[in-house]
C-alpha cells in the first residue's frame, strides 16, 4: 500500500496564488491529486492552475472566490462538484498581515514623548478587523463549505496554516499574533468535532519565510539587506536561515496522506528549530 497515493483525490487551496499556497497546490498536482486554486484575482488564479497543470501534468483549476463570502464559496462548491467532483481535501492559505496593524516600536517607551502613535495606542483598528477577519474567518468559512463533501463522504483532511507567532507572539504584529493563535485552537476544536465522521484537521506553523505579506519587515526597502528584525530572527532560528515553501508543502503532504491516518488536532511547525531554542 502506497500512504503517499492520493487516488481520486480534490483538494482546494485558498489563497493558491501566495508563495506557500502555490507550492502547496503544485505539490498536491504533482501526486495526482486535482487541485483547484482558490484566490481573489481570477486571471492569477488561472494563470497559476494553467502554469502548474503544465508543468506537472496533472489537473489544476483557478477559481475567484473571496473566502469572507459564504455565497461565493458556496458558488465555487457546485462548480467544482460539477466539473471535477467533491471536495475530499482543503488546505488553508489564505490569510497574512497589514501594515495598518502593525506597531512602528517593539515596545512602549515613555522616553519617545508623543510618540504614542507609533505603539499599541496607534493602532488602526480597522486595520487590525481586517488582519485578524482574513485569518481566522477566512479559515472557518471555507471549512463550513467544503467540508460539507467531506462530512457526508466520511474521509477527508483539512490543513490549517498557522505561524511562529501563534506560540509565542512577535514584537509589532498584535493582529496577526492573535489570529494565529485561534487558528491553533480552532484546528483543535474543529479535529474534535469531525473526528467521528473520519474528517481529520491539522496545522502547519511555518516558521520564517519571505512573503510579500513580511517582505516589508525583513528587508530593508533600500538595500534588500536583512533588517535588524530579520537579523534577530536568523540569530534565534537554530538552522540559520529563512525556509522554503516546498518545506511547508511537504509537510503539508504528509498530514493529508494516509500515512498521517491517526493524526489529528495537530499543529506542525516547520520553523528551523525556531520554537525549540531560547535564544540561550
Amino acid at each position: 500500500m502506497n500512504e503517499f497515493s492520493f487516488p481520486g483525490s480534490v483538494a482546494v487551496v485558498t489563497g493558491g496564488t501566495g508563495a506557500i499556497g502555490s507550492t502547496i497546490a503544485r505539490a498536491l498536482v504533482s501526486v495526482g491529486v486535482k487541485t483547484v486554486i482558490l484566490g481573489r484575482d481570477r486571471a492569477k488564479a488561472e494563470r497559476f492552475a494553467t502554469e502548474i497543470s503544465r508543468e506537472c501534468g496533472g489537473v489544476c483549476v483557478g477559481y475567484a472566490a473571496d473566502v469572507l463570502s459564504r455565497d461565493a464559496l458556496m458558488q465555487v462548491r457546485t462548480a467544482i462538484s460539477q466539473s471535477i467532483g467533491p471536495v475530499s481535501m482543503l488546505v488553508n492559505c489564505a490569510g497574512g498581515n497589514s501594515p495598518k496593524a502593525t506597531t512602528k516600536r517593539e515596545a512602549l517607551d515613555l522616553s519617545a514623548a508623543n510618540d504614542f502613535q507609533s505603539t499599541f495606542f496607534g493602532l488602526d483598528i480597522d486595520g487590525f478587523d481586517e488582519v485578524f477577519d482574513l485569518n481566522v474567518k477566512g479559515t472557518i468559512l471555507p471549512c463550513m463549505v467544503f467540508a460539507q463533501d467531506m462530512a457526508a463522504a466520511r474521509s477527508g483532511s483539512i490543513i490549517t496554516v498557522s505561524s511562529m507567532t501563534a506560540f509565542r507572539p512577535l514584537t509589532k504584529i498584535p493582529a496577526y499574533s492573535a489570529a494565529k493563535a485561534s487558528i491553533n485552537n480552532f484546528t483543535q476544536w474543529l479535529a474534535v468535532h469531525f473526528a467521528p465522521v473520519n474528517v481529520r484537521v491539522n496545522g502547519v506553523s511555518p516558521g520564517f519565510f519571505l512573503t510579500d505579506q513580511n517582505r516589508f519587515l525583513l528587508l530593508d526597502e533600500k538595500s534588500g539587506q536583512p533588517t535588524q528584525r530579520a537579523q534577530k530572527i536568523l540569530a534565534h532560528t537554530p538552522m540559520g536561515r529563512f525556509g522554503d515553501p516546498r518545506e511547508v508543502a511537504d509537510a503539508a503532504l504528509f498530514l493529508l496522506s494516509d500515512a498521517a491516518r491517526f493524526i489529528t488536532g495537530v499543529v506542525l511547525p516547520v520553523d528551523g528549530g525556531f520554537s525549540a531554542y531560547c535564544g540561550v
